[in-house]
Protein backbone atom coordinates (compact mmCIF):
# COMPACT_ATOMS: atom_id res chain seq x y z
CA UNK A 1 0.00 0.00 0.00
CA UNK A 2 2.79 2.37 0.63
CA UNK A 3 4.64 1.78 -2.59
CA UNK A 4 1.08 2.31 -4.26
CA UNK A 5 0.53 5.65 -2.46
CA UNK A 6 4.48 6.59 -3.68
CA UNK A 7 3.76 6.34 -7.05
CA UNK A 8 -0.03 7.99 -6.99
CA UNK A 9 2.19 10.44 -5.76
CA UNK A 10 4.67 11.18 -8.26
CA UNK A 11 3.14 12.79 -10.81
CA UNK A 12 0.51 15.20 -10.38
CA UNK A 13 -2.79 15.99 -11.95
CA UNK A 14 -3.10 18.92 -14.12
CA UNK A 15 -5.00 21.91 -12.85
CA UNK A 16 -6.58 23.77 -15.14
CA UNK A 17 -5.90 27.31 -15.53
CA UNK A 18 -8.52 30.13 -16.51
CA UNK A 19 -5.95 32.91 -16.85
CA UNK A 20 -7.77 36.79 -16.20
CA UNK A 21 -7.70 39.55 -18.97
CA UNK A 22 -5.55 42.73 -18.38
CA UNK A 23 -4.70 45.41 -19.95
CA UNK A 24 -0.87 47.03 -20.60
CA UNK A 25 1.58 48.12 -22.88
CA UNK A 26 3.05 44.20 -22.55
CA UNK A 27 -0.56 43.28 -23.68
CA UNK A 28 -0.36 45.90 -26.55
CA UNK A 29 2.87 44.57 -27.76
CA UNK A 30 1.96 41.14 -27.60
CA UNK A 31 -1.32 41.63 -29.51
CA UNK A 32 1.01 43.43 -32.15
CA UNK A 33 3.22 40.43 -32.31
CA UNK A 34 0.36 38.28 -32.61
CA UNK A 35 -1.48 40.00 -35.49
CA UNK A 36 1.89 40.48 -37.56
CA UNK A 37 2.68 37.04 -36.64
CA UNK A 38 -0.72 35.77 -37.90
CA UNK A 39 -0.69 38.08 -40.86
CA UNK A 40 2.41 36.76 -42.34
CA UNK A 41 1.83 32.87 -41.51
CA UNK A 42 -1.75 32.84 -43.09
CA UNK A 43 -1.14 35.83 -45.65
CA UNK A 44 1.90 34.74 -47.56
CA UNK A 45 0.79 31.69 -49.31
CA UNK A 46 -2.00 34.22 -50.96
CA UNK A 47 0.54 36.63 -52.05
CA UNK A 48 1.16 36.19 -55.78
CA UNK A 49 4.55 36.85 -57.06
CA UNK A 50 5.87 37.20 -61.20
CA UNK A 51 8.52 35.16 -62.14
CA UNK A 52 10.04 33.97 -65.43
CA UNK A 53 9.73 30.52 -64.34
CA UNK A 54 8.48 28.49 -61.55
CA UNK A 55 5.06 28.76 -59.40
CA UNK A 56 3.37 32.28 -59.20
CA UNK A 57 3.48 32.11 -55.09
CA UNK A 58 5.41 34.45 -53.18
CA UNK A 59 6.96 31.54 -51.22
CA UNK A 60 6.47 28.06 -52.03
CA UNK A 61 8.99 24.75 -50.77
CA UNK A 62 8.65 22.85 -54.12
CA UNK A 63 9.87 19.18 -52.52
CA UNK A 64 9.47 17.01 -56.09
CA UNK A 65 11.25 19.64 -57.92
CA UNK A 66 13.94 20.23 -54.95
CA UNK A 67 13.83 24.05 -54.73
CA UNK A 68 12.10 26.92 -52.25
CA UNK A 69 10.96 29.95 -53.91
CA UNK A 70 11.36 32.93 -51.75
CA UNK A 71 10.01 35.79 -53.74
CA UNK A 72 13.10 36.88 -56.32
CA UNK A 73 15.17 33.85 -54.55
CA UNK A 74 14.97 30.52 -55.63
CA UNK A 75 16.81 28.05 -53.16
CA UNK A 76 18.38 25.20 -54.80
CA UNK A 77 19.04 21.56 -53.26
CA UNK A 78 22.72 22.26 -53.62
CA UNK A 79 22.09 25.69 -52.04
CA UNK A 80 20.74 23.83 -48.95
CA UNK A 81 23.15 24.61 -46.63
CA UNK A 82 22.33 28.00 -46.57
CA UNK A 83 19.39 26.63 -44.21
CA UNK A 84 22.48 25.04 -41.81
CA UNK A 85 23.88 29.18 -41.66
CA UNK A 86 20.18 30.24 -40.79
CA UNK A 87 19.83 27.48 -38.11
CA UNK A 88 22.74 28.32 -36.45
CA UNK A 89 22.24 32.27 -36.48
CA UNK A 90 18.81 31.45 -34.73
CA UNK A 91 20.43 29.51 -32.36
CA UNK A 92 23.00 32.04 -31.49
CA UNK A 93 20.45 34.78 -31.69
CA UNK A 94 18.08 32.83 -29.46
CA UNK A 95 21.13 32.64 -26.90
CA UNK A 96 22.01 36.38 -27.02
CA UNK A 97 18.84 37.63 -26.63
CA UNK A 98 18.25 35.39 -23.83
CA UNK A 99 21.33 36.53 -21.75
CA UNK A 100 19.79 39.83 -21.98
CA UNK A 101 16.52 39.57 -21.72
CA UNK A 102 15.91 36.00 -20.66
CA UNK A 103 12.88 34.03 -22.35
CA UNK A 104 11.58 36.82 -24.12
CA UNK A 105 11.07 34.15 -27.26
CA UNK A 106 9.00 32.15 -25.26
CA UNK A 107 6.56 35.08 -23.92
CA UNK A 108 6.35 36.65 -27.23
CA UNK A 109 7.50 35.00 -30.60
CA UNK A 110 6.81 31.24 -29.78
CA UNK A 111 4.16 29.19 -31.91
CA UNK A 112 2.85 27.88 -29.18
CA UNK A 113 2.60 31.16 -27.00
CA UNK A 114 0.98 32.66 -30.25
CA UNK A 115 -2.02 29.67 -30.82
CA UNK A 116 -2.52 29.48 -27.14
CA UNK A 117 -3.00 33.54 -26.69
CA UNK A 118 -5.70 33.26 -29.64
CA UNK A 119 -7.51 29.85 -27.79
CA UNK A 120 -7.90 31.46 -24.53
CA UNK A 121 -9.17 35.02 -26.44
CA UNK A 122 -11.73 32.54 -27.85
CA UNK A 123 -12.82 30.52 -24.62
CA UNK A 124 -12.95 33.76 -23.17
CA UNK A 125 -15.57 35.70 -25.66
CA UNK A 126 -17.47 32.34 -25.95
CA UNK A 127 -17.47 31.49 -21.90
CA UNK A 128 -17.19 35.07 -20.52
CA UNK A 129 -14.19 36.35 -18.25
CA UNK A 130 -12.54 34.19 -15.56
CA UNK A 131 -14.93 34.03 -12.65
CA UNK A 132 -17.46 33.05 -15.14
CA UNK A 133 -14.97 30.28 -16.67
CA UNK A 134 -14.59 29.41 -13.05
CA UNK A 135 -18.28 29.34 -12.20
CA UNK A 136 -18.68 26.68 -15.47
CA UNK A 137 -15.85 24.31 -15.22
CA UNK A 138 -17.18 23.96 -11.53
CA UNK A 139 -20.96 23.28 -11.97
CA UNK A 140 -23.45 20.62 -13.45
CA UNK A 141 -23.32 19.95 -17.35
CA UNK A 142 -26.36 22.19 -18.55
CA UNK A 143 -27.54 23.12 -21.40
CA UNK A 144 -25.53 26.13 -20.77
CA UNK A 145 -22.12 24.33 -20.04
CA UNK A 146 -22.84 21.65 -22.97
CA UNK A 147 -23.25 24.75 -25.33
CA UNK A 148 -20.52 27.17 -24.60
CA UNK A 149 -18.29 24.50 -24.27
CA UNK A 150 -19.30 22.90 -27.62
CA UNK A 151 -18.91 26.41 -29.48
CA UNK A 152 -15.83 26.67 -28.16
CA UNK A 153 -14.63 23.56 -28.74
CA UNK A 154 -15.49 23.67 -32.62
CA UNK A 155 -14.30 27.00 -32.76
CA UNK A 156 -10.22 25.73 -32.02
CA UNK A 157 -10.94 23.00 -33.98
CA UNK A 158 -12.06 25.49 -36.76
CA UNK A 159 -9.01 27.35 -36.01
CA UNK A 160 -6.87 24.32 -35.95
CA UNK A 161 -8.14 23.22 -39.00
CA UNK A 162 -7.07 26.44 -40.69
CA UNK A 163 -3.47 26.56 -39.09
CA UNK A 164 -3.21 22.64 -40.78
CA UNK A 165 -4.36 23.88 -44.15
CA UNK A 166 -2.26 27.16 -44.35
CA UNK A 167 0.78 25.50 -43.32
CA UNK A 168 0.01 22.28 -46.73
CA UNK A 169 -0.35 25.70 -48.69
CA UNK A 170 3.24 26.33 -48.57
CA UNK A 171 4.07 22.68 -50.06
CA UNK A 172 2.17 23.70 -53.15
CA UNK A 173 0.06 26.12 -54.81
CA UNK A 174 -2.60 28.03 -52.42
CA UNK A 175 -5.57 28.36 -54.60
CA UNK A 176 -5.18 25.15 -56.32
CA UNK A 177 -4.52 23.46 -53.08
CA UNK A 178 -7.69 24.69 -51.63
CA UNK A 179 -10.06 23.86 -54.82
CA UNK A 180 -8.82 20.40 -54.85
CA UNK A 181 -8.82 19.53 -51.11
CA UNK A 182 -12.59 20.23 -50.69
CA UNK A 183 -13.51 18.59 -53.78
CA UNK A 184 -11.72 15.30 -52.73
CA UNK A 185 -8.77 15.28 -55.37
CA UNK A 186 -5.60 16.48 -53.43
CA UNK A 187 -2.81 14.14 -53.13
CA UNK A 188 -3.58 12.09 -49.78
CA UNK A 189 -0.12 13.87 -47.38
CA UNK A 190 -2.10 17.01 -48.01
CA UNK A 191 -4.83 15.35 -46.12
CA UNK A 192 -2.19 13.88 -43.65
CA UNK A 193 -0.59 16.72 -43.10
CA UNK A 194 -3.62 18.58 -42.40
CA UNK A 195 -5.26 16.39 -40.53
CA UNK A 196 -1.95 15.56 -38.41
CA UNK A 197 -1.48 19.45 -37.70
CA UNK A 198 -5.05 20.15 -36.97
CA UNK A 199 -4.76 17.55 -34.59
CA UNK A 200 -1.77 18.81 -32.82
CA UNK A 201 -3.06 22.21 -32.54
CA UNK A 202 -6.51 21.46 -31.31
CA UNK A 203 -4.57 19.60 -28.46
CA UNK A 204 -1.31 21.85 -27.97
CA UNK A 205 -3.51 24.86 -27.70
CA UNK A 206 -6.46 24.09 -26.85
CA UNK A 207 -5.84 21.50 -23.72
CA UNK A 208 -2.15 20.87 -23.27
CA UNK A 209 -1.21 24.77 -23.21
CA UNK A 210 1.08 25.17 -20.07
CA UNK A 211 1.54 21.63 -19.71
CA UNK A 212 4.04 21.96 -23.37
CA UNK A 213 6.17 24.99 -21.71
CA UNK A 214 6.61 23.06 -18.33
CA UNK A 215 7.25 19.67 -19.34
CA UNK A 216 8.32 19.09 -23.64
CA UNK A 217 10.03 21.99 -24.39
CA UNK A 218 13.37 21.62 -23.36
CA UNK A 219 14.11 25.26 -23.95
CA UNK A 220 12.74 25.60 -19.99
CA UNK A 221 15.05 23.32 -18.58
CA UNK A 222 18.47 25.08 -20.08
CA UNK A 223 17.34 28.29 -20.12
CA UNK A 224 19.34 28.98 -16.83
CA UNK A 225 22.37 28.03 -18.23
CA UNK A 226 22.30 31.21 -20.10
CA UNK A 227 21.46 33.20 -17.16
CA UNK A 228 23.39 35.34 -15.06
CA UNK A 229 22.99 38.32 -12.66
CA UNK A 230 22.34 40.85 -15.64
CA UNK A 231 19.91 38.87 -17.27
CA UNK A 232 16.47 40.94 -17.10
CA UNK A 233 13.62 38.81 -15.95
CA UNK A 234 10.59 39.26 -14.46
CA UNK A 235 10.99 39.77 -10.67
CA UNK A 236 8.88 40.91 -7.87
CA UNK A 237 10.53 44.23 -5.63
CA UNK A 238 10.55 41.75 -2.35
CA UNK A 239 12.45 44.64 -0.66
CA UNK A 240 9.41 47.23 -1.84
CA UNK A 241 6.45 44.74 -1.66
CA UNK A 242 7.07 42.91 1.98
CA UNK A 243 9.44 45.39 4.38
CA UNK A 244 9.49 44.48 7.41
CA UNK A 245 5.29 42.97 8.21
CA UNK A 246 5.15 41.32 5.02
CA UNK A 247 2.39 41.84 2.24
CA UNK A 248 -1.53 43.15 3.56
CA UNK A 249 -4.56 43.94 1.61
CA UNK A 250 -5.70 47.37 1.72
CA UNK A 251 -7.50 47.90 5.23
CA UNK A 252 -8.18 51.01 7.53
CA UNK A 253 -4.87 52.96 8.62
CA UNK A 254 -3.00 50.84 5.56
CA UNK A 255 -4.11 52.85 2.41
CA UNK A 256 -1.45 54.95 1.23
CA UNK A 257 2.49 54.16 0.44
CA UNK A 258 3.22 56.74 3.96
CA UNK A 259 0.76 54.70 6.09
CA UNK A 260 2.13 51.38 4.67
CA UNK A 261 5.70 52.37 4.85
CA UNK A 262 5.22 53.64 8.32
CA UNK A 263 3.71 50.34 10.26
CA UNK A 264 6.58 48.06 8.10
CA UNK A 265 4.16 46.77 5.39
CA UNK A 266 5.33 46.47 1.88
CA UNK A 267 3.41 47.74 -1.24
CA UNK A 268 1.99 44.86 -2.45
CA UNK A 269 -1.66 44.82 -1.29
CA UNK A 270 -2.10 40.51 -2.15
CA UNK A 271 -4.92 41.38 -4.64
CA UNK A 272 -3.69 38.14 -6.64
CA UNK A 273 -4.14 39.70 -9.96
CA UNK A 274 -0.51 39.25 -10.81
CA UNK A 275 -1.37 34.87 -10.34
CA UNK A 276 -4.39 35.87 -11.99
CA UNK A 277 -3.42 37.07 -15.66
CA UNK A 278 -0.34 34.06 -15.81
CA UNK A 279 -0.78 31.75 -18.17
CA UNK A 280 1.18 29.30 -17.08
CA UNK A 281 -0.30 29.77 -13.04
CA UNK A 282 2.70 30.57 -11.02
CA UNK A 283 2.97 33.44 -8.49
CA UNK A 284 6.26 35.50 -9.45
CA UNK A 285 6.49 36.65 -6.02
CA UNK A 286 7.70 33.55 -5.02
CA UNK A 287 10.67 34.24 -7.29
CA UNK A 288 11.63 33.00 -10.46
CA UNK A 289 10.40 30.07 -11.69
CA UNK A 290 11.52 27.82 -14.86
CA UNK A 291 7.82 27.87 -15.61
CA UNK A 292 7.95 31.17 -16.45
CA UNK A 293 8.00 32.51 -19.81
CA UNK A 294 8.51 35.86 -19.08
CA UNK A 295 5.28 37.36 -21.05
CA UNK A 296 4.93 40.26 -19.00
CA UNK A 297 1.10 39.83 -18.32
CA UNK A 298 2.03 40.05 -14.38
CA UNK A 299 3.45 43.19 -14.44
CA UNK A 300 0.47 45.04 -16.78
CA UNK A 301 -1.64 43.55 -13.73
CA UNK A 302 0.61 44.94 -11.04
CA UNK A 303 1.23 48.06 -12.81
CA UNK A 304 -2.70 48.74 -13.30
CA UNK A 305 -3.17 47.74 -8.95
CA UNK A 306 -0.43 50.21 -8.33
CA UNK A 307 -2.22 53.15 -11.01
CA UNK A 308 -5.81 52.53 -9.19
CA UNK A 309 -3.70 52.75 -5.71
CA UNK A 310 -1.37 55.72 -6.43
CA UNK A 311 1.85 53.97 -5.72
CA UNK A 312 4.38 53.80 -8.21
CA UNK A 313 4.75 51.58 -10.76
CA UNK A 314 7.14 48.48 -11.14
CA UNK A 315 6.94 46.03 -8.08
CA UNK A 316 6.83 43.82 -10.92
CA UNK A 317 9.09 44.77 -13.68
CA UNK A 318 11.92 43.91 -15.57
CA UNK A 319 14.64 43.93 -13.78
CA UNK A 320 17.97 41.68 -13.16
CA UNK A 321 18.93 40.06 -9.85
CA UNK A 322 22.31 42.38 -9.56
CA UNK A 323 19.45 45.67 -9.87
CA UNK A 324 17.39 44.19 -7.45
CA UNK A 325 20.19 43.63 -4.67
CA UNK A 326 21.08 47.57 -5.00
CA UNK A 327 23.82 46.88 -7.97
CA UNK A 328 23.48 48.16 -11.85
CA UNK A 329 22.95 45.94 -14.53
CA UNK A 330 25.92 45.40 -16.85
CA UNK A 331 25.22 44.50 -20.65
CA UNK A 332 28.50 45.31 -21.70
CA UNK A 333 29.78 41.77 -21.29
CA UNK A 334 32.32 39.18 -22.94
CA UNK A 335 30.00 36.96 -23.50
CA UNK A 336 27.70 38.99 -25.76
CA UNK A 337 29.52 40.69 -27.30
CA UNK A 338 30.91 37.25 -28.42
CA UNK A 339 27.61 36.03 -29.89
CA UNK A 340 27.28 39.46 -31.19
CA UNK A 341 29.83 39.32 -33.30
CA UNK A 342 29.71 35.27 -34.32
CA UNK A 343 26.01 36.55 -35.41
CA UNK A 344 27.31 39.48 -37.35
CA UNK A 345 30.22 37.57 -39.01
CA UNK A 346 27.69 34.28 -39.58
CA UNK A 347 24.50 36.72 -40.90
CA UNK A 348 27.21 38.50 -43.35
CA UNK A 349 28.93 35.02 -44.65
CA UNK A 350 24.84 33.78 -45.78
CA UNK A 351 24.45 37.13 -47.13
CA UNK A 352 27.43 36.91 -49.10
CA UNK A 353 26.93 33.48 -50.28
CA UNK A 354 23.25 34.49 -51.38
CA UNK A 355 24.61 37.79 -53.11
CA UNK A 356 27.72 35.51 -54.92
CA UNK A 357 25.99 32.74 -55.71
CA UNK A 358 27.07 31.69 -59.22
CA UNK A 359 24.05 31.69 -62.14
CA UNK A 360 26.14 28.18 -63.42
CA UNK A 361 27.22 25.12 -61.38
CA UNK A 362 29.20 22.13 -62.85
CA UNK A 363 30.53 18.77 -61.22
CA UNK A 364 32.33 15.69 -62.73
CA UNK A 365 32.26 12.78 -61.27
CA UNK A 366 34.25 9.81 -61.94
CA UNK A 367 32.70 6.54 -62.23
CA UNK A 368 34.96 4.34 -60.08
CA UNK A 369 33.67 0.78 -60.74
CA UNK A 370 35.86 0.32 -62.24
CA UNK A 371 38.43 3.32 -62.33
CA UNK A 372 40.02 2.52 -66.24
CA UNK A 373 38.93 0.04 -68.41
CA UNK A 374 41.16 -1.11 -71.65
CA UNK A 375 39.38 -1.73 -74.80
CA UNK A 376 39.85 -4.07 -77.44
CA UNK A 377 42.00 -0.97 -79.53
CA UNK A 378 44.55 -0.64 -76.81
CA UNK A 379 42.84 2.55 -75.53
CA UNK A 380 42.42 3.40 -71.76
CA UNK A 381 38.65 4.45 -70.90
CA UNK A 382 37.59 6.57 -68.07
CA UNK A 383 33.84 7.15 -67.68
CA UNK A 384 32.75 10.33 -65.64
CA UNK A 385 29.36 11.62 -64.53
CA UNK A 386 28.78 15.85 -65.36
CA UNK A 387 26.22 17.21 -63.80
CA UNK A 388 25.29 20.89 -64.60
CA UNK A 389 23.08 23.03 -62.74
CA UNK A 390 21.40 26.61 -64.40
CA UNK A 391 19.92 28.69 -61.48
CA UNK A 392 19.03 31.55 -64.13
CA UNK A 393 15.32 31.98 -65.77
CA UNK A 394 16.47 30.74 -69.63
CA UNK A 395 17.60 27.80 -70.85
CA UNK A 396 20.85 27.70 -71.97
CA UNK A 397 23.01 25.43 -74.20
CA UNK A 398 26.41 24.44 -73.97
CA UNK A 399 29.22 22.33 -76.01
CA UNK A 400 31.55 20.51 -73.68
CA UNK A 401 35.58 19.66 -74.07
CA UNK A 402 38.59 18.22 -72.81
CA UNK A 403 41.29 21.00 -71.81
CA UNK A 404 44.57 18.91 -70.52
CA UNK A 405 44.71 15.71 -71.43
CA UNK A 406 46.38 15.26 -74.31
CA UNK A 407 45.36 13.19 -77.59
CA UNK A 408 41.88 12.46 -75.38
CA UNK A 409 38.92 11.96 -77.10
CA UNK A 410 35.24 11.93 -75.51
CA UNK A 411 31.91 10.12 -76.06
CA UNK A 412 28.44 12.19 -74.81
CA UNK A 413 26.45 9.42 -76.19
CA UNK A 414 25.67 11.14 -79.63
CA UNK A 415 25.56 14.76 -77.92
CA UNK A 416 27.14 17.53 -79.64
CA UNK A 417 25.80 20.26 -77.30
CA UNK A 418 23.42 20.03 -74.08
CA UNK A 419 20.46 22.18 -73.18
CA UNK A 420 20.41 23.42 -69.48
CA UNK A 421 16.34 23.85 -68.64
CA UNK A 422 16.05 27.02 -66.62
CA UNK A 423 15.92 26.30 -62.96
CA UNK A 424 16.68 22.56 -63.99
CA UNK A 425 20.00 20.57 -63.75
CA UNK A 426 21.25 18.17 -66.52
CA UNK A 427 22.87 15.22 -66.66
CA UNK A 428 25.27 13.61 -69.33
CA UNK A 429 27.55 10.83 -69.12
CA UNK A 430 31.18 11.53 -70.73
CA UNK A 431 33.66 8.55 -72.05
CA UNK A 432 36.82 10.01 -72.32
CA UNK A 433 39.72 7.30 -74.13
CA UNK A 434 43.23 8.04 -74.60
CA UNK A 435 46.13 6.40 -76.34
CA UNK A 436 48.31 4.37 -73.23
CA UNK A 437 51.38 5.85 -74.77
CA UNK A 438 50.25 9.31 -74.58
CA UNK A 439 49.93 9.29 -70.14
CA UNK A 440 52.30 10.55 -68.18
CA UNK A 441 51.35 8.73 -65.17
CA UNK A 442 49.08 6.43 -63.91
CA UNK A 443 47.23 9.71 -63.11
CA UNK A 444 46.68 12.64 -64.90
CA UNK A 445 44.98 15.73 -63.86
CA UNK A 446 42.64 17.69 -66.43
CA UNK A 447 39.78 19.49 -66.90
CA UNK A 448 35.76 19.37 -68.43
CA UNK A 449 34.94 23.02 -70.45
CA UNK A 450 31.40 23.77 -71.21
CA UNK A 451 31.47 26.38 -73.53
CA UNK A 452 28.19 28.12 -73.94
CA UNK A 453 26.50 28.91 -76.93
CA UNK A 454 25.96 32.00 -76.04
CA UNK A 455 27.92 34.35 -75.26
CA UNK A 456 26.44 36.25 -72.52
CA UNK A 457 27.69 33.72 -70.05
CA UNK A 458 30.84 32.31 -69.18
CA UNK A 459 32.57 28.71 -69.96
CA UNK A 460 32.12 26.63 -66.70
CA UNK A 461 34.95 24.50 -65.74
CA UNK A 462 35.54 21.18 -64.07
CA UNK A 463 38.51 19.15 -62.31
CA UNK A 464 38.90 15.46 -63.13
CA UNK A 465 41.74 12.77 -62.80
CA UNK A 466 42.05 10.33 -65.44
CA UNK A 467 43.13 6.89 -64.40
CA UNK A 468 45.66 4.75 -66.34
CA UNK A 469 45.51 1.39 -66.35
CA UNK A 470 46.84 -0.45 -62.90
Amino acid sequence: MATETAQEGAYQARIPIHPRSVKGRFRNLKWGILILAYGVYFLLPWLRWDRTTGPSQAVQFDIPGRQFYLFDLTVFAQDIFWLAGLLIIGAWLLFFVTGIAGRVFCGYFCFQTLWTDVYILIERLVQGERPKRLRLSKGPWNSEKITKYGITHILWLAMAFLTGLTFTMYWTDAPTLVQQFFTGQAPYPAYFTTGFLTLTTYIMAGHAREQVCTYMCPYARFQSAMFNMDTLIVSYDTNRGEREQGRHKVAKGLKTPEERREKGYGDCIDCGYCVQVCPVGIDIRNGLQYQCISCALCIDACDNIMDQMGYPRGLVRYTSERELEGGKTHFLKPKNFGYAAAILVASGALIYSIATRAPMEFFAAQVRQPLSVTLSDGRIQNRYNLKVSNKTTEPIDYRIRLEGLQGASMDLGGYETITVEAERSSRVQAKVRVEPDLLTGEQTHFRFVMDPVNDAYQPLKAEATFHGPD
